[in-house]
């Protein structure tokens, strides 16, 4: 192999000796991104020197110290914005006091790390199509077993390392893979750790080291409140294939996949001369902010938006408001019922009517149930797309009644527990058998939803059910597959993280063919208890997260608390939360805590009263247009100041197009709290810009400077101990509105 160190200028299409480019990366935004190449020179995305290479993209530099003559270990000796050191990499003083492990893998049982002994084969320039520019280093160990392949990509104006590893099989046997490590820093002293938080179960709870984490953790923090500096980790791996570790060996900051001794470890084998990519990690290192809110508000959901390639980017037009017959019908729909009530959704101004579990003839073959719907789906569809929604179907993508012809036809298709029998992974034993995505169902489930997809015009999926393990199964022995036979997995360790691959693919190849169509992938198919990840996000729109059937208030008290928990780690509109009934007394402060996320509602709203049908046309309408105006379901922020919603106290929201900065949407809420005013701020707005903030009905209430919503703000006063509040904020110029009122 060609071991000479090389780099791509991707203008030129040809190979440079020793560097990339010459020219700092210095954009802000993506309208400026990399725009030193698009000039025909290339940017300083990388640089050598002597056995070092330096990556950079103007806002934050990682040094790596690579295998040399003298040397044979690869590690990153320092992590830290451009502007500033980070303390965490090199104390109080400038010198770096450890170098990281960079990455770990088992191997057949043996370790391999940065430190295990490496020889550099090459360095590459990499780029995507989501504007990251990066290297790729390949390595070969020096026991000649493996080559690891470590890809680093950077993006414009952020100061986020992407990084990937991939493992291939150089030995004449198969390789057996586990306690992976994509990204390991170390820490070679004690105080910035001793003095700092950890940042959990998506950014949102607070706790010390050492730190162990689970399926809930895509993204885990190391703040020091004192520094104002901080490093951030996220994992893309799917549900219970996550692992990430602050200090659990007292030195590192590790983010990876599950350990071989965990109750759902991880394993992959590789044959021989093949490859393995494990799910990608992105770090974030931070200095100059005392709060790491401002992180998880900026930083960390513009490279989900920008970068990371999620389904919901791809959507020109976001589901606005959405109906679900799932409460109170159930099972117990037929033709009459979903026509008349989609007539009533249509008055009420929803956009998307989506039929849920109850039309098929059986789990498993999903056919139509023709005592309920004698004439088929089709009518129904039909009804519903006359009526200007966009139609969808509820179906469980991994499970199979027993007295179905394909369970009975293919038996060999489904999972099987520690004791070689067929097992229903969601529930009662008997019931609804689980199937293998490493078998055939792979196939037959994705013909099956193309099929339904395409002979009824759906856009919306909601695949519901385990698939890997249950969010309500806690004995560990109760997940994934243990057939020998199953040709997608070797092993029960490996269907955990196989058969979630595979129904990627599946969701993949559907939106391939149509790209418009919305998939939810429940909490059950992700197999926790409101579980949303990044893995989830690059393949699925959508996410139903959880039921939550609260009297009243209390409903909706339990909706912002979630969305608050989940987001802005996860982008809201990925937040399906039911069950909010469009009936319901309460339904006004419903539609105002469902502006918060992606609004969905149940109900029947056949009993509703025409005034009350127009009231919530008016809420469906405007939201409409604040899609339109401000692009809100693209964002969500914490509203400075408003904390976690809970009892006793006010919370609230703010949905503003931090790209455009045209403005978008506040929600404030009372939930008994004694105090009847607050004062309302509102960040992330342009400084010198004047806004309108008009209350949800039109009363114009403040026209400020973007700098004065910041700084000052307005009060708003709740009278009732349970009310809301919905506004627009709206950038005004001297001609007026930048575009036509509503």
């Amino acid at each position: 192999m060609d071991r000479t160190f090389r780099f791509l200028n991707p203008t030129r299409r040809q190979y440079l000796a020793g560097t990339i480019g010459v020219a700092a990366a210095t954009a802000a935004s993506p309208a400026s991104a990399w725009t030193a190449l698009d000039d025909g020179a290339p940017v300083a995305i990388a640089r050598r020197e002597g056995d070092r290479l330096i990556l950079s993209n103007g806002v934050v530099s990682r040094r790596i110290q690579l295998p040399s003559a003298t040397r044979s270990t690869i590690g990153t000796t320092d992590f830290r914005t451009v502007a500033r050191r980070s303390r965490y990499f090199t104390g109080e003083s400038d010198k770096f006091r450890a170098e990281a492990d960079e990455f770990g893998f088992l191997a057949n049982d043996t370790l391999y790390s940065g430190k295990s002994g490496w020889t550099l084969d090459a360095i590459t320039d990499v780029q995507d199509a989501l504007q990251s520019r990066g290297v790729d280093i390949i390595l070969r160990s020096n026991d000649a077993r493996v080559e690891v392949a470590l890809r680093y990509l950077l993006y414009p104006g952020l100061p986020v390392v992407r990084k990937t590893l991939t493992v291939r099989n150089l030995t004449g046997t198969p390789l057996k893979l586990e306690n992976i490590d994509v990204e390991c820093f170390n820490f070679d002293f004690y105080w910035p750790a001793t003095m700092s938080w950890v940042y959990s179960d998506y950014g949102r709870r607070k706790s010390l080291i050492p730190f162990v984490g689970g399926r809930q953790d895509a993204l885990v923090a190391l703040h020091n409140p004192d520094w104002g500096e901080g490093v951030v980790l996220g994992n893309e791996a799917a549900g219970v294939n996550k692992y990430t570790a602050a200090f659990a060996d007292g030195r590192t900051f590790k983010a990876g996949l599950a350990r071989k001794d965990a109750g759902l470890p991880f394993r992959r084998w590789i044959e021989p001369g093949a490859r393995f990519t494990a799910p990608r990690t992105f770090a974030i290192v931070y200095a100059d902010t005392p709060r790491f809110e401002d992180v998880l508000n900026t930083v960390v959901p513009d490279f989900v938006r920008r970068h990371m390639d999620i389904r919901l980017s791809r959507l020109p037009v976001k589901p606005s408001f959405v109906y679900n017959t799932w409460e109170p019908f159930q099972k117990k729909i037929d033709a009459e019922l979903v026509m008349s009530l989609a007539t009533a959704a249509a008055v009420a101004g929803i956009k998307e009517f989506v039929i849920d579990d109850g039309w098929q003839d059986s789990y498993g073959d999903w056919g139509i149930d023709r005592a309920k719907f004698p004439d088929g789906l089709k009518p129904v569809i039909d009804h519903i797309k006359a009526l200007g929604m966009k139609p969808g179907i509820w179906v469980s993508i991994g499970s199979a009644d027993p007295a179905s012809a394909v369970y009975r036809a293919h038996p060999e298709w489904f999972a099987r527990n520690a004791d070689g029998r067929h097992y229903a992974m969601q529930g009662d034993e008997n019931e609804y058998m689980t199937a293998c995505f490493s078998t055939g169902w792979r196939d037959y489930i994705k013909g099956v939803l193309l099929r339904l997809t395409e002979e009824y015009g759906l856009e919306y999926l909601k695949l519901d059910f385990a698939v890997v393990s249950s969010p309500y199964q806690y004995d560990t022995r109760k997940a994934g597959c243990y057939a020998a036979n199953h040709p997608g997995h070797r092993d029960h360790a490996e269907s955990l993280s196989v058969n979630f691959d595979v129904m990627w693919q599946v969701f993949d190849e559907i939106h391939a063919k149509h790209p418009q169509v919305f998939i939810d992938c429940t909490f059950e198919a992700m197999g926790g208890l409101q579980l949303i990840d990044y893995a989830m996000l690059q393949h699925a729109e959508g996410n139903w997260l959880s039921n939550y059937n609260e009297p009243g208030a209390q409903n909706d008290l339990r909706v912002r608390n979630m969305v608050w928990w989940r987001s802005p780690a996860m982008p809201a509109t990925a937040l399906v939360i039911g069950n909010s009934k469009l009936n319901d007394a309460g339904y006004e402060l419903h539609l105002m805590s469902l502006a918060g996320l992606l609004p969905i509602v149940l109900g029947d709203p056949r009993t509703m009263p025409p005034a009350t049908l127009a009231r919530c046309r008016h809420y469906a309408d405007w939201l409409a247009a604040m899609a339109e105006r401000h692009d809100i379901f693209s964002f969500r922020q914490d509203l400075p100041g408003f904390g976690e919603p809970q009892e006793g106290g006010w919370d609230g929201f703010q949905r503003i197009n931090t790209d455009s900065r045209s403005g978008g949407i506040v929600g404030v809420f009372r939930h008994n709290a004694v105090e009847p005013v607050r004062r309302v701020t509102i960040a992330w707005l342009d400084p010198a810009a004047r806004y309108d903030v008009r209350a949800f009905d039109g009363q114009l209430v403040t026209r400020m400077t973007g700098s004065a919503l910041k700084l000052t703000g307005f009060d708003w006063e709740l009278k009732k101990p349970i009310a809301g509040q919905l506004f627009e904020i709206r950038r005004v110029t001297k001609a007026g509105y930048e575009r036509t009122e509503i």
